[in-house]
């Protein structure tokens, strides 16, 4: 059955299944697609055959390739990377040159291979895949450091990789034998010329999406898809091979550029990515045959193991010199290195140009597809531990991140902070900013409706979320895009009005909660606090009350803040039960003090001890 386009469409469907079950599962889902690919391949099932596809495979594989690397680099934070700029700079040479060097010497040794062969293995294993590191890292919810190191790791060596792997094959095939300086020229010119290229082109492309219309409603994705493609191509045939390098420059440049289409462009590329991963993996795999795995033998094992055992420790050791990294970062930086899509991709090329030359390169391929096996297997089923005994998987449903920090953000703020909660402020006003920072409050100045923003207040392991700005629209919009991006368990909306413009309906209906118990005039409130009119008290109720006792008679008199239930606290909702015994911080109106206290006293609240 070499049909050409049956394999093709096999090949996507069964890596779109292969990775659905592998989300259900929990596991990294090429675990599944490699075991897809053998089963669906001419040595089982024989429904996959790769080699019908004919010269065709390699182009299929270069544009997906592209598609993968964009995608990668447009999830790269240039701030972060700069933070740990000397780190990645010195894995991604010194510490790749070690993997390459203790690659080539140990496939020589222990598989018996020649030193032409050797070097090419060698050079193929520098490349830890993105594919693999990113959907880990979303599940293993590292700490920063770690985490942008790793993510970044993979994303530039697999270009630079892919590069490097390719001009040693030419050197290896050539006649006349290229010189070690002119391959190291050709190195350099296409990481020059595919950077340039890259970065022109998404200056250009994010700039053509940075105005509404410019490009029309609903066209964004393909135009830029297309422009990955040209760009890919393009540059290839300036400088051979420099494609891969243009498509991570130049996600990079777009992931880091303002464009109105941002969210849905990153969502877009992310399923496409998933959609030819699948598709990738499964036609390559399948071109795998098993008896080429079986005949690695005892030499294959033991270059896996010290490939993952002992070089990769080594490339950290030496990478990570002189930086900021503890010993437990370190040890998990060695742990956790899969190889991905990149060098599956560069080992089936290798094999197909060292076939058309006569030198038999099945062995070769077989050997990376058993190092991508073992390292993904290690790396996503032992990570979440490893991460876990060194303490650096970062504290999940912990924390608030509150919209705004005017003085009624901030007034709560505190009052959970000295609860022994964390808070994290975000708003764009300078001062705001400075003077949230002045009481000791964590503030991230910047949009909140910004997804980077939000991925630096962590929101995606906080318990909760609170629109607390004077605009109940933006309001509204911060809860979900929280949401969207982060799933906490609270999401706060606060309103001005229950009837009109945003209504109680409306945050129901996408999953929030109002905060204070009931609608509030977030200005008003903050207002009286920057005029020093109000106080915060802490009151204790003495007899059983309904589930929310602040709808009637409160509004002007007090704002309950937060509940204080044995040890833990949180702020106040529409949803929130009151028992007798509960304590709640409010702010008093001193204003109409006598009135407060009498509407208290009525509802059977008291001043607390510590109040």
């Amino acid at each position: 059955m070499n049909n050409p386009a049956l394999t093709l469409a096999f090949a996507m469907a069964f890596g779109m299944i292969a990775q659905v079950l592998a989300r259900h599962l929990r596991i990294p889902g090429i675990v599944l697609l490699l075991g897809a690919g053998l089963l669906l391949g001419p040595d089982a099932l024989g429904i996959v055959h790769p080699s019908s596809l004919g010269d065709a495979l390699p182009f299929i594989v270069g544009f997906a390739v592209a598609v993968i690397l964009f995608e990668g680099g447009m999830n790269l934070c240039i701030n972060r990377i700069r933070r740990e700029g000397k780190t990645i700079r010195q894995l991604i040479t010194t510490g790749a040159l070690v993997t390459a060097l203790g690659g080539t010497v140990t496939a020589k040794i222990f598989l018996g291979w020649d030193w032409r062969i050797s070097l090419l293995f060698g050079v193929i294993v520098i490349v830890t895949g993105p594919t693999v590191i990113t959907p880990l890292l979303r599940r293993l919810k590292l700490r920063r450091s770690v985490s942008t190191v790793l993510e970044a790791e993979g994303v530039l060596l697999d270009a630079i990789g892919a590069v490097i792997a390719v001009v040693a094959l030419e050197i290896a095939l050539s006649p006349s034998g290229l010189s070690f300086l002119t391959g190291l020229f050709h190195i350099i010119t296409r990481l020059i010329v595919g950077s340039a290229i890259g970065a022109a082109g998404g200056f250009l492309l994010a700039f053509l999406l940075r105005f509404r219309n410019l490009v029309p409603e609903g066209l964004e994705n393909v135009f830029t898809l297309s422009l990955v493609f040209a760009l890919f191509q393009g540059a290839n045939s300036i400088s051979p091979e420099s494609g891969i390098v243009a498509v991570t420059a130049a996600g990079l440049v777009v992931g880091n550029m303002k464009t109105h289409v941002q969210r849905e462009l990153r969502e877009f590329e992310e399923q496409m990515t998933v959609l030819l991963i699948g598709m990738l993996f499964i036609l390559l795999a399948a071109d795998v045959r098993l008896i080429e795995v079986t005949e690695l033998g005892w030499g294959g094992i033991i270059t896996v193991t010290i490939l993952v055992c002992v070089l990769r420790p080594l490339n950290v050791y030496i990478g990570t010199m002189g930086s900021n990294l503890n010993i437990r970062q370190k040890a998990l930086l060695s742990w956790i290195a899969p190889r991905g899509i990149v060098a599956a991709a560069v080992a089936s090329l290798f094999a197909l140009e060292l076939g058309k030359h006569g030198v038999d390169g099945s062995q070769l391929r077989a050997m990376v597809f058993s190092l991508i096996a073992v390292t993904v297997l290690l790396s996503g089923l032992t990570g979440s531990l490893a991460a876990q005994f060194l303490g650096l998987k970062r504290p999940i449903n912990i924390g608030w991140v509150i919209l705004s920090a005017n003085n009624l953000s901030r007034s709560l703020a505190k009052v959970l902070i000295g609860s022994g909660e964390e808070v994290i402020c975000i708003d764009q006003n300078p001062k705001a900013c400075r003077l949230a920072e002045e009481e000791g409050i964590k503030v991230i100045y910047g949009n909140g409706l910004d997804e980077k923003t939000l991925l630096r207040a962590e929101i995606d392991t906080r318990l909760g979320a609170m629109g607390l700005s004077s605009n109940e629209e933006v309001n509204l919009l911060f809860g979900t895009k929280a949401k969207e991006i982060g799933k906490p368990s609270v999401i706060l909306v606060g309103l001005k009005s229950m009837a009109e413009g945003i209504t109680a309906e409306m945050v129901k209906e996408m999953g929030g909660r109002i905060p204070f118990g009931r609608q509030c005039d977030i200005e008003q409130w903050a207002g009286w606090i920057q005029r020093e009119i109000t106080s915060i008290c802490r009151y204790s109720l003495t007899s059983p009350a309904s589930n929310n006792n602040f709808q009637d008679g409160a509004e002007g008199l007090i704002l309950p803040l937060v509940l204080h239930r044995k040890s833990k606290s949180q702020p106040i909702d529409d949803t929130t039960e009151i028992k007798a015994g509960d304590e709640v911080t409010m702010i008093v109106n001193n204003q109409r003090e006598k009135e407060a206290r009498e509407w208290l006293s009525s509802q059977g609240w008291i001043l607390a001890e510590n109040g």
